[in-house]
């Protein structure tokens, strides 16, 4: 995904010595910039407090629209709930994309979010959550609990309508 201005680009700098490969790799997070030169579609939302899942919903459901591939999606928020960043996990086939929790929770610890909404879409329209849907979300927040990042919803998206695991008890 490219935009030029919406997302400033932190390297982790580790000392040599310190790196447990031979090469090192870098680990990039995206983070809102505060300025006014955010991107039109994204102007304002910078600190969006979460109440409610209609709240990501309403606001960036435009990650998600028209997409003919499953998008996964992390939102990273702060102790008071704003969105401060987010980052487009993967982007799979046609019904399916591949999650770890690593990858998950690597920009948001380096983020230092306090916790985290999981959001991704359905193509095919069907607001259901699968049993994969189910199975890794409950894995994600079990990865969470032991990282100290709450999962606080996970949100599927199809079409125009949304449906949150949360608000139907499986988070």
């Amino acid at each position: 995904m490219k935009r030029r201005v919406l997302f400033w680009y932190k390297k982790l700098r580790i000392p040599i010595e310190r790196r447990p490969m031979k090469y090192a790799i870098r680990t990039i997070t995206w983070r809102f910039k505060e300025s006014i030169e955010l991107d039109r579609e994204f102007a304002g939302k910078t600190s969006l407090v979460i109440r409610s899942p209609s709240d990501i919903a309403v606001n960036y459901c435009s990650l998600f629209k028209n997409q003919v591939r499953e998008r996964f999606v992390v939102f990273w928020l702060n102790s008071a709930n704003r969105v401060i960043g987010f980052e487009i996990i993967t982007e799979g086939i046609l019904n399916s994309s591949l999650t770890h929790p690593r990858e998950v929770f690597r920009g948001a610890i380096v983020a230092t979010s306090a916790s985290v909404i999981l959001a991704h879409n359905h193509p095919s329209g069907s607001l259901e959550p699968s049993q994969e849907d189910i199975s890794i979300t409950k894995q994600l927040v079990e990865a969470g609990k032991i990282c100290g990042i709450p999962v606080h919803d996970h949100i599927i998206f199809a079409g125009d309508s949304y449906t949150s695991l949360a608000e139907r008890g499986l988070v």
